[in-house]
């Protein structure tokens, strides 16, 4: 039986990669170990559901501030991806058939916890004819019959080996947000995100709008991974081209020896000017921090970004 807690069972394709040093984190990435009433209750919901949270496969460092509000990312369609991203920490191999009850103990999970916005993502599964779009839409729809007054944000995958009606069944369940994030500069994805192309993702945001001239877009990437900031504003033009309203940039944190290695710690004040460049280039919405991830504070910032495409109408 593999054992996802093993290093060398849940990345095989990294077990033989040669160890990167990990850098001591400066002061201003550091946070504190999660110990709330507030998080404890969340894990709780969790596991009765048997649900899985890319806050945890992910090794998310906000996981006890989000989950002390009660907010979690659902992952569904399993915990193990298709894909090897260089980056990121979620298991790698051939994942389990879907559980077509998954997205009934997600809408249960999301009354239970009460909330009023919820984001839910999934690993890769290019073994799958459609991706899981039609898993995804269900997820939707199971959330608005129980919770009709929560806001749904899906983080989807590239959908890169489907058809183009996969897409389309993703924005036909209308989700509030769609997001799919770029991870990082064109340059870096042979080396980051070998199993994606960067034209193709870019691509799927601009679709969306086409599809759905009212949807709300999202993308967002990591710096510290070997880019230069020529080419963090080459890839904001080109989502400003893409018609995206939302752009989140935050730190590379490198989960294991057996990851990219950190490049570098960009500061608080670079974090800064990374965002007052972006909204001069006309995004609504702009989150850049070290601590910046695609679900953080998601639910402000989907208010946010509401109130600012109503604002510029007016």
């Amino acid at each position: 039986m593999r054992d996802l807690k093993i290093p060398g069972e849940r990345h095989p394709e990294k077990a033989h990669r040669p160890d990167q040093a990990q850098p001591r984190k400066p002061s201003w990435i550091r946070v504190k170990a999660p110990t709330s009433d507030g998080y404890r209750q969340t894990a709780k919901i969790m596991r009765e559901h048997r649900l899985t949270t890319v806050c945890e496969e992910a090794g998310c460092p906000n996981v006890g501030e989000c989950w002390s509000q009660g907010h979690a990312t659902m992952m569904i369609m399993g915990e193990i991806c298709t894909r090897g991203c260089t980056f990121c920490n979620v298991a790698t191999g051939r994942p389990d058939a879907l559980d077509a009850f998954e997205p009934g103990r997600v809408a249960d999970a999301v009354q239970k916890l009460g909330l009023s916005h919820v984001v839910v993502t999934s690993v890769d599964r290019d073994d799958l004819a459609d991706g899981g779009a039609e898993h995804f839409a269900m997820t939707i729809r199971a959330i608005r019959r129980r919770s009709p007054a929560t806001t749904i944000e899906v983080l989807v995958p590239d959908f890169l080996r489907c058809g183009p009606e996969a897409l389309e069944v993703v924005v036909a369940a209308r989700p509030d947000v769609f997001n799919h994030n770029l991870e990082t500069v064109p340059g870096l994805y042979p080396e980051v995100r070998p199993g994606a192309r960067y034209f193709h993702s870019l691509r799927l945001l601009q679709r969306t709008k086409e599809l759905w001239p009212g949807a709300f877009t999202k993308s967002g990437i990591m710096v510290g991974l070997g880019e230069d900031r020529q080419a963090v504003h080459q890839v904001m033009d080109d989502m400003r081209a893409a018609d995206v309203d939302f752009l989140t940039i935050g730190q590379y944190l490198q989960p294991t020896p057996k990851h990219h290695r950190v490049d570098s710690f960009v500061t608080p004040e670079e974090f800064a000017d990374y965002e007052r460049v972006a909204r001069s280039k006309g995004f609504l919405m702009v989150s850049a921090s070290p601590l910046t991830r695609s679900s953080y504070h998601a639910g402000d910032d989907f208010a946010r970004l509401r109130a600012a495409r109503e604002a510029k109408l007016a």
